[in-house]
């Protein structure tokens, strides 16, 4: 047991001293669009060829995040910059509070030297190869984005920690920054800009998701497994995925992407199966509400008894000088405020957010021993015995020809019995339903999470308590709950920190059963009712917009009875043009589809409009309800107001109503203006992307969506994968690889991966990196 933090930097010198001693060797070959395919002997070798290649392609972007991850980014960038931590863009002072307050080093290092050899040596193989690189490449040579910054230094097994850990707590504490930041006792002043502040934005609010579908073998024209992964991440930050390729002989073979910064892979592929991951409802986190000593807010009772916070005095150095906050913790976690949801910190109260993720060093092994696994079966076993999976559900075909749907996470164990009989008192016990913020009374030590027997953490749910199934038809999710992985066999309730049964299902979820059920039925003429990897290549390319299906015709109906509307601004639109535009627009989101960006911004207006379905949900009929618009002259008013705010929108914005889609929703890249085709998820469209408005660029520019897409099948050689990664390998504008698979995106195209070695040496780029140290 590690008893101190100098204990523990004692063994994690002693852990990379004797990974050095054994020497690092790796070889690397490149094949086309620059995927590195790295093998080595060991784990040591291949976390130090994969740090390499990876350094390589993106080490200013990698660089950047471990300042952020050091709390150092006032001190390089300035205190008012912003960066993007768990997913939202944050100053970058509060950010480095955050960092060098929030995050337990002991407890990490402690975490890590319980973690196996092979994922130690994996790490403790990549700092060595990250600084390999540095010493090979001077500053002066890097490329432009940090040519010869400072702050491109070497790095030691403590920042690859702060690395993991910073993206284990994204749907959990590190969502809380600000909330945590905010917090000082009611003697204290908070921070000026936090007087505000309001709930952290949940991941299903803000567009983080993805498709997964796994089909079995009564569903495939072969009778083995079939996946399609698609991904719906930033396209910018360390949130970027990475293709590559591990290889030790005779040990591991696998192929896919991670996540910038992390050894091993998250999403990919091997002999035997395929896996892709979707954000989950999970909610991996309560709140504890405190009840204080009346002589000293800074100390809370439980069970009557008195804890004393403890403090934590953080400095950040900026650019004009050095600048100093106080930190309070629990026994549960971070003291956090939230005055606009009524949680503040008073006298008598606080309150206190225990994340399940907190110092989550079992992700290295959950994700190393999948890419290990034989069956989908053995992926369940790995995620129930690790609980290492920190906030997606996990979807996976194998070659046997089973499909697996998991739910199991790091999640808090919690029923629904407890969050009733523990339930806090207003207004914090109305954000279960309001939020799913989940607050319980911390003054009574048997409202703490229950401990359950033979799981590896403490309070966590154990993972057959969690939703799972394997199928040998099909399984899919689009970031919705557990209850509609496959329609024919809805699952039942389970706890409310999982996630609702019973409810509406977003529209890229009804898309996806839509289109599945279609091809197994053989419905409107489909060619064969199996599926194999080109019908669900097709399927994620045909950019459909469900709303469009659903929503159009009867817009159009408000159309024809309202040949103009005034905007919420006073503004009067002649709405014929559009309306003869979205009359003849082709319904899907393609580059060359005529109306598709107007329809978009017209349902981002409309959908806010409450009550306007003609047929509300119904849960014996979720698939396809909600549906149709009222068509009453009050409706049809609302309605037209909508297409007006578009209308005005777009004028305002100097983009044609008629404008292929895409001549104005395209990436850049250096001088050029990629289209890109997919759209909004919210929409029902299943190639999803999320994009913002440019005025510089005269367009909208993705930011988020369709990232790193495979499907994989299975032959009697193995997996045969078709991927591609939408933003490219490289965040180097003079890279090679800087933009070429964004142009093979933009036309629909796939990339076969070549996984065998005399595929990899017919596609070689040159000969093979050989390293060694």
């Amino acid at each position: 047991m590690i008893r101190s933090p100098a204990a523990a930097l004692i063994l994690a010198a002693g852990l990379a001293s004797s990974a050095q001693a054994a020497g690092y060797k790796a070889e690397i070959v490149r094949t086309k669009y620059g995927v590195p395919h790295v093998m080595a002997a060991n784990y040591g070798g291949l976390g130090y060829g994969q740090a390499y290649a990876y350094a390589q392609d993106n080490i200013c972007l990698i660089a950047d995040k471990i300042v952020t991850v050091n709390g150092e980014r006032s001190k390089h960038f300035g205190a008012d910059g912003a960066n993007t931590v768990a997913f939202a863009e944050i100053k970058n002072l509060e950010s480095d509070f955050f960092f060098r307050g929030a995050l337990d080093m002991a407890a990490l290092r402690a975490a890590f030297a319980r973690s196996s050899k092979d994922y130690r040596d994996l790490v403790t193989g990549y700092v060595a190869g990250y600084n390999r690189y540095l010493r090979d490449v001077p500053a002066g040579k890097r490329p432009e984005p940090c040519r010869g910054a400072a702050w491109v230094a070497p790095i030691a097994v403590d920042d690859m920690l702060r690395l993991n850990e910073e993206r284990m707590i994204q749907a959990s504490g590190g969502a809380w920054l600000r909330q945590i930041n905010a917090a000082a006792p009611p003697s204290a002043t908070a921070p000026k800009p936090m007087a505000a502040l309001g709930l952290p934005e949940p991941s299903e609010t803000f567009g983080l998701g993805s498709n997964g579908w796994a089909f079995g073998r009564d569903a495939t024209a072969n009778g083995s497994g079939l996946l399609l992964g698609n991904p719906h991440f930033p396209w910018e930050t360390t949130n970027r995925f990475y293709e590559l390729h591990l290889t030790i002989p005779g040990k591991t073979d696998v192929m896919g992407v991670t996540i910038a910064g992390a050894p091993g892979l998250s999403i990919g592929f091997n002999k035997d199966v395929a896996w892709t991951h979707t954000v989950s409802t999970d909610r991996h986190f309560t709140l504890f509400e405190l009840a204080l000593d009346p002589s000293d807010p800074t100390a809370y009772l439980v069970d009557g008894k008195r804890h004393q916070m403890t403090r934590k005095d953080v400095t950040v150095e900026t650019v004009t000088g050095p600048q100093t906050r106080a930190y309070y913790s629990t026994h549960y976690g971070a003291v956090v405020v939230v005055p606009q949801a009524g949680l503040g910190w008073s006298p008598k109260t606080a309150y206190a957010i225990k994340d399940a993720n907190k110092s989550n060093l079992r992700s290295g092994d959950t994700w190393l021993a999948i890419t290990r696994a034989q069956s989908v079966g053995e992926i369940k076993v790995i995620a129930t015995k690790t609980l290492g999976i920190p906030w997606v559900n996990t979807i996976a075909a194998d070659r046997h020809g089973d499909a697996l749907y998991a739910d199991i996470t790091a999640t808090p164990n919690v029923s629904a019995e407890k969050l009733e009989a523990c339930a806090p008192s207003p207004p914090a016990a109305a954000l279960g339903n309001l939020a799913r913020i989940f607050v319980l009374d911390g003054s009574r030590s048997a409202c703490d999470w229950d401990q359950a027997a033979g799981t590896v953490a403490p309070g966590l749910m154990p993972g057959d308590a969690m939703p799972s199934m394997i199928r040998a038809d099909y399984v899919a999710n689009s970031n919705d709950s557990y209850w509609l992985v496959n329609p024919k066999a809805p699952l039942p309730a389970f706890s409310p920190l999982l996630g609702p049964a019973a409810v509406a299902q977003n529209l890229r979820t009804r898309s996806g059963v839509v289109e599945i059920e279609r091809r197994l039925a053989g419905a409107d003429g489909l060619d064969g009712k199996l599926f194999d990897a080109a019908k669900v290549r097709t399927m994620l390319f045909w950019n459909r917009n469900l709303a469009a299906d659903l929503y159009l015709d009867d817009a159009l109906k408000a159309c024809a009875a309202n040949s103009t509307a005034t905007t919420t601004a006073g503004k009067t639109v002649d709405l014929a043009p559009a309306c003869a535009i979205l009359a003849k627009w082709d319904r899907r989101m393609d580059n060359e589809s005529v109306g598709a960006m107007l329809f978009v911004e017209f349902f981002r207006l409309a959908e806010r409009t409450p009550a306007l379905f003609a047929t509300p949900f119904d849960p014996a009929d979720p698939v396809n309800t909600p549906r149709g618009l009222k068509t009453d002259a009050d409706s049809a008013a609302k309605i037209a107001q909508a297409l007006a705010g578009a209308v005005e929108l777009m004028e305002r914005q100097k983009l044609a109503l008629d404008a292929p889609y895409g001549a104005i929703h395209f990436a850049i890249r250096g001088d050029r203006k990629i289209p890109i085709h997919g759209g909004e998820g919210q929409a029902g469209v299943l190639n999803a992307q999320q994009s913002r408005f440019v005025a510089g660029a005269g367009g909208y520019v993705p930011y988020h969506g369709s990232s790193y897409i495979q499907v994989v099948a299975f032959d009697a050689a193995g997996p045969v994968a078709d991927a591609v990664l939408s933003y490219s390998q490289s965040t180097d504008p003079a890279s090679a690889h800087y933009a070429d698979q964004t142009e093979l995106y933009s036309k629909k195209g796939w990339h076969r991966l070549p996984f065998h070695q005399a595929d990899i040496a017919a596609e070689a780029l040159g000969p093979a990196l050989k390293l060694s140290e």
